[in-house]
């Protein structure tokens, strides 16, 4: 009996009633695994959508009551005394610490990291292009206390006077006015998370910029771009859903960092004098939660802190929401 790719004619033909297969037939087995495989994913979508949803309304349920008593203006106070008869508690510092070091992470990580994805990508030698990657991405697998620690004794003393001249040069300016702190400051943390969020940016776009189709880069190519030319033409436009994905995930691993900030930043004590400035301390949400944890001993203290994070976890989802409205308009335009 002829064969075809090591598959006999028989194994092709269906019974001999016309229905059932015969012995060998691999469409039913396929049928199955696919029923299978698809049935596992979409019970694993569900599944992911459910805790999500669950994690909403746990921090909802918790946070509503103690929203309910407070005394303070929630988003626009700086008073945090959740305790007591009259609690009283805000998050401005909170949510003004998070973004702005938060964006200043991202201001720094998104061009930087897109930069070296791009060079490894289309500048560097073919032998270098390897190990120059495996040692961007071992940035990733560094704990978040050794950056904490690295940053509050080797990065410091070297911050220091970068910040002292920004401040003397551009002290006129209230996001750069001296706030008269000695540790770390809002700025400070912001370079720190950007160096912990570069190999995800880096990483992420160098994936998305090998994938580019030869044909694209060729045809540019030649028709007489130059190298710049051709990147700018085909490589960025075919990359940039990928490069707004990375720096999404990257800002969300900013947002919700906690041991490197609480190891850097300087929290201000109650009472002391807030500005804007990106050179005045604070603390972030992480920070706050994870460094009052032992608070958490009566409801009303611990829905305060529950209802920041709450916030947290609002500004998280919303920042991704944008992104993957970004990504779903760019894919319909480049159709």
């Amino acid at each position: 009996m002829s064969t075809v790719t090591g598959v006999s004619a028989a194994d092709e033909l269906p019974g001999p009633d016309g229905g059932k297969p015969v012995r060998g037939d691999r469409t039913s087995t396929g049928r199955l695994g696919d029923r299978l495989f698809g049935g596992f994913a979409t019970f694993s979508g569900v599944l992911v959508i459910a805790i999500v949803t669950l994690i909403a309304v746990f921090l909802v349920v918790q946070a509503v009551p103690a929203l309910t008593n407070n005394s303070e203006n929630f988003f626009t106070s700086r008073v945090w005394a959740p305790g007591g008869d009259k609690p009283a508690f805000g998050i401005l510092e909170f949510l003004w610490t998070t973004v702005a070091a938060s964006t200043i992470a991202m201001l720094i990580a998104v061009p930087v990291g897109v930069a070296v994805a791009l060079f490894l990508t289309q500048y560097a030698p073919v032998w270098m292009r390897r190990p120059a990657a495996g040692l961007v991405d071992l940035l990733a697998a560094v704990p978040s206390i050794v950056y904490g620690l690295w940053g509050l004794i080797v990065f410091f003393p070297v911050w220091k006077p970068v910040q002292q001249w920004v401040e003397d040069t551009l002290g006129w300016f209230p996001l750069f006015g001296t706030a008269g702190i000695t540790g770390g400051t809002i700025a400070f943390i912001g370079v720190v998370l950007a160096i912990m969020v570069l190999p995800i940016v880096t990483a992420l776009s160098r994936e998305v910029f090998a994938q580019t189709p030869a044909t694209h880069k060729e045809g540019a190519l030649a028709l007489g771009a130059t190298q710049w030319e051709m990147i700018r033409t085909a490589v960025l436009p075919f990359g940039k859903p990928g490069v707004i994905s990375a720096a999404m995930l990257a800002l969300g691993r900013a947002l919700g960092e906690t041991i490197a900030v609480t190891f850097l930043v300087s929290a201000l004590p109650d009472g002391a004098t807030w500005t804007w400035s990106l050179f005045n301390g604070g603390e972030t949400f992480a920070s706050k939660i994870a460094n009052n944890a032992s608070e958490f001993s009566n409801p009303s203290k611990t829905g305060a802190y529950i209802a920041a994070g709450l916030v947290l976890f609002v500004l998280t989802f919303v920042v991704n929401s944008i992104a993957r409205i970004v990504i779903e308009r760019r894919k319909a335009f480049s159709e």
